[in-house]
């Protein structure tokens, strides 16, 4: 087994970020190499994001040709290509802010409605003038009839965390798997329903979880559609016949590689290095590289991050009762032009 690299061999504006030495960069290359295939997909010159640091495609081409052919499971070769083309840039100043986790959910599908597959996913309605009603009305019939169902799934509530996860695999009666992808959304804010067991004294802030809510919700049926309905946001899906949770620009995402933020703050596409403490691992500290590529309703604001875990009841665990506490930096290109007059 090949050590790890001293200090001295890390390029020099690496050094400040802790661990960096320690992680296995070679994981975080899928997500930059489909990064890459966004970048190659777009006019020349066109910017990542609003942040000025974040580059351009033009910028970008010679980063993505140079990982295009990278080995893979090369942590050291990996590392060194990140530290060549590009230089971290603080964000916030340092302000810590909250990430929580998000997975790739499994349902059970039929193609046609029946007695136990009733519950509709719909794909997005045209706007119009009067815009796209709120949950309530639509899962009191607004867009029945239109013929916007893709199928129809056995259980309300996991129909409502397919929204909170953006995402999700199906199991359908005839033995395929498909899978659902995000379709767009009504337009109407997001409410995030555990704040509504917190204001009834259900649970405390620091009890909340997916899974006490989901436990909750289904421990009280005769209330349970109330309170989804509480939260006015509602997301439409796209099907698709493979599987694999798709983020922004319908980028295939990587298990803890993936991270999804408020592209008004943060340019997707972008590595970011990841500092967070009190996460549900050993020891509670994630110290790695991910990349931008999701968003999500309850994800706004400067330093506000939902990490991907993968898919699988692992998966599901982690995520749900994460809320941890943290920074990013990212990683612009060395290339970028607001980086090399900074250097002169």
């Amino acid at each position: 087994m090949r050590a790890r690299p001293g200090l001295e061999q890390v390029a020099e504006d690496f050094r400040r970020l802790p661990g960096w030495v320690d992680d296995d960069h070679a994981q975080a290359l899928p997500a930059v190499q489909r990064t890459c295939r966004w970048v190659d997909a777009q006019p020349q010159g066109k910017a990542l994001g609003p942040h000025p640091a974040a580059g351009t495609t033009a910028e970008w081409r010679p980063i993505c040709a140079a990982a295009r052919n990278l080995p893979a499971n090369d942590s050291e070769t990996a590392r060194r290509f990140f530290e060549e083309h590009f230089t971290p840039v603080s964000l916030s100043e340092g302000q810590e802010g909250l990430f929580t986790g998000y997975y790739e959910i499994e349902l059970r599908g039929s193609w046609t409605r029946t007695d136990r597959y009733n519950v509709p996913i719909y794909r997005m309605p045209k706007r119009t003038k009067k815009g796209i009603p709120t949950r309530a009305r639509i899962t009191d019939g607004a867009l029945k009839g239109k013929g916007l169902e893709i199928m129809w799934v056995d259980d309300p509530i996991d129909a409502f965390f397919l929204e909170i996860q953006g995402s999700g695999r199906v199991r359908m009666t005839d033995g395929s798997v498909v899978g659902l992808g995000y379709g767009g959304q009504n337009g109407h804010s997001y409410y995030p329903i555990g704040r509504y067991l917190i204001d009834q004294g259900i649970a405390t802030p620091d009890q909340v979880s997916l899974q006490l809510i989901r436990r909750w919700l289904k421990e009280h049926p005769e209330q349970a559609k109330r309170v989804m309905n509480l939260n006015p946001s509602y997301v439409f899906f796209q099907h698709r016949p493979d599987v694999g949770a798709r983020g922004a620009r319908n980028t295939l995402l990587t298990a803890g590689r993936s991270l999804a933020v408020d592209a008004e703050h943060i340019p997707l596409g972008a590595p970011l290095w990841l500092e967070l403490t009190g996460a549900p691992v050993p020891g509670g500290a994630i110290k790695r590289l991910v990349v931008a590529q999701d968003t999500g309703g309850a994800i706004k604001g400067p330093v506000r991050g939902d990490l991907f875990w993968g898919h699988g009841s692992e998966a599901e665990e982690g995520a749900g009762v994460m809320k941890a506490k943290g920074r990013y930096t990212m990683l612009a290109p060395r290339n970028a032009s607001i980086i090399v007059a900074q250097r002169r």
